[in-house]
């Protein structure tokens, strides 16, 4: 989880299975490169954790409908610090680094994302993989929703019991 800076800011939270692993943070750890992940990890804090589901207002987001919508990483870590901090990055000017990635988002709670899936899209721009991956983060948001509504549940059950 990557708690808000401050009280207007998002928390981005991380979608796990039964087994309690986090395949988007497997993803980040195991096939992002470094640059990737730097430029992730920016979109997160600069852009993603102030803006929530508003990001699908800008060039930054898409929704999809049904409670998912699409952030989009299409900038380098200090091309996004430089955009959103007026920072200027110690790398030499030179070639641009091409960086086209996707996570799939869930808005709920009070100001919180959940990060469902993501992929980079620049190793595999066709639509069928968009379709899967999209397909994968819906089947992630029932599987949380159904969490949550059973959580409810066993929270109504105990609450009128005294023990």
């Amino acid at each position: 989880m990557v708690p808000p800076v401050s009280a207007d800011e998002f928390t981005i939270e991380f979608f796990e299975d039964d087994d309690g692993r986090s395949p988007v943070e497997e993803w980040m750890d195991s096939d992002l490169t470094d640059l990737e992940l730097a430029a992730l990890l920016s979109g997160l804090e600069h852009v993603l954790s102030h803006r929530g589901i508003d990001v699908c207002q800008t060039e930054w987001g898409k929704q999809l409908g049904e409670g998912l919508f699409e952030f989009r990483i299409r900038h380098s870590a200090a091309e996004i610090e430089h955009m959103f901090t007026g920072a200027s990055s110690s790398r030499e000017p030179g070639k641009r680094e091409k960086v086209l990635l996707r996570v799939f988002c869930h808005a709920h709670g009070t100001k919180v994302v959940l990060l469902l899936n993501g992929y980079d899209k620049a190793a595999d721009p066709s639509d069928k993989r968009q379709q899967r991956e999209i397909m994968l983060a819906r089947w992630r948001l029932v599987v949380f929703k159904e969490r949550q509504a059973r959580e409810r549940k066993r929270q109504r059950r105990g609450g009128g019991r005294d023990s």
